[in-house]
């Protein structure tokens, strides 16, 4: 594909931080095949502490999609032709990432074929949600003519003061358990955290609740009502790089199916996973060793009712959660 040995790459991911994660994939595959070339990322800002330290990313650019959105999107673009890539491969399947790839200068540029602008792509492939594919399988489809190697895991770097952070909460067995989401109905339902919580097999047990800012009174609900547990709510006040680090040596780790499911890919760390309205079929799984995915047993024809989840069930009943039998949870 190239006359000579490719010395540059960016990859393009600026959707949700779950999505960046999985994005990572492509970083390890690109790194092991071409370990002295440098490897950029775009993603949105915000998102980019994601990479702070990160041994096989050289720059970081950001797409500001909320002050001086087009100004923004003029400097990055003169930004990334400047850098004269080998390959851009873009992951995202909206306009103005298409843009900034079909236009960057590089000498290859694969895409999604549902991105508007992937008519000017070298490569495009088809982006099918279903049939178990997983996104990383998906998004490895772009990697096709650079790299010849099996799909490689997601990962995160945590430095060693991200591990310093949190040292101190090691000193005995403990379980992370990260109980919101962004979607009402991809959110497992206070009253079961409870019930999880209060289970005779957490008598005992250190338990870490792990999540942003907005979510620190759902936890302080949670521990008002479950008194008996040993329980920290360190809601609000880690880094994700922080939170990846303390999720590493859980001995368990309870999340939704949300951002930290893909944390605790990215660190092979043990998780139980658990899916409401989404299912793991669309192609958004645990990938750790050690992962277990819960979801109801019943058959329900409203499941799913869509990929991302609501701000409430469409039915009224959130059946696809309230199934869910917390004994489900204890693997």
């Amino acid at each position: 594909m190239f006359q000579h040995h490719p010395k540059a790459f960016l990859i393009i991911q600026t959707a949700f931080i779950g999505d960046v994660i999985l994005a990572t994939s492509l970083v390890e595959n690109l790194h092991a095949a071409y370990p002295d070339a440098g490897i950029d990322f775009l993603l949105r800002k915000g998102n980019e502490a994601l990479f702070e330290g990160h041994p096989h990313i050289r720059t970081v650019f950001t797409l500001d999609k909320k002050k001086d959105k087009y100004r923004n999107i003029w400097q990055l673009w003169k930004g990334i032709r400047q850098q004269q890539y080998d390959a851009v491969i873009n992951v995202h399947r909206f306009a103005v990432t298409g843009f900034l790839a079909a236009f960057s200068g590089a000498k290859h540029i694969a895409g999604f074929d549902k991105n508007p602008f992937s008519q000017l792509f070298d490569h495009r492939a088809p982006h099918i949600l279903g049939g178990g594919i997983h996104e990383t399988t998906r998004n490895h489809q772009l990697l096709k003519g650079l790299v010849n190697a099996p799909v490689c895991r997601p990962a995160l770097y945590p430095s060693a003061a991200d591990f310093a952070r949190v040292s101190s909460l090691k000193q005995t067995p403990y379980l992370c358990i990260a109980p919101a989401s962004v979607w009402y109905t991809k959110q497992y339902p206070a009253n079961r955290w409870i019930d999880f919580l209060r289970s005779p097999a957490n008598t005992g047990k250190k338990v870490y609740f792990l999540g942003g800012e907005e979510d620190k009174r759902l936890v302080d609900d949670l521990l008002r009502q479950c008194p008996e547990v040993d329980g920290l709510n360190l809601a609000g006040t880690l880094t994700i790089l922080q939170s990846a680090a303390l999720m590493k040596d859980a001995q368990m780790n309870y999340v939704n199916d949300s951002s930290p499911m893909h944390i605790a890919s990215a660190m092979n760390a043990p998780v139980v996973a658990i899916f409401c309205s989404t299912v793991p079929d669309f192609g958004f799984g645990p990938l750790s060793d050690r992962a277990y995915v819960v979801e109801t047993h019943e058959h329900l024809i409203c499941r799913p009712c869509g990929i991302h989840g609501h701000h409430s069930c469409p039915k009224g009943h959130f059946a696809c959660a309230m199934g869910i039998q917390t004994e489900q949870l204890m693997v």
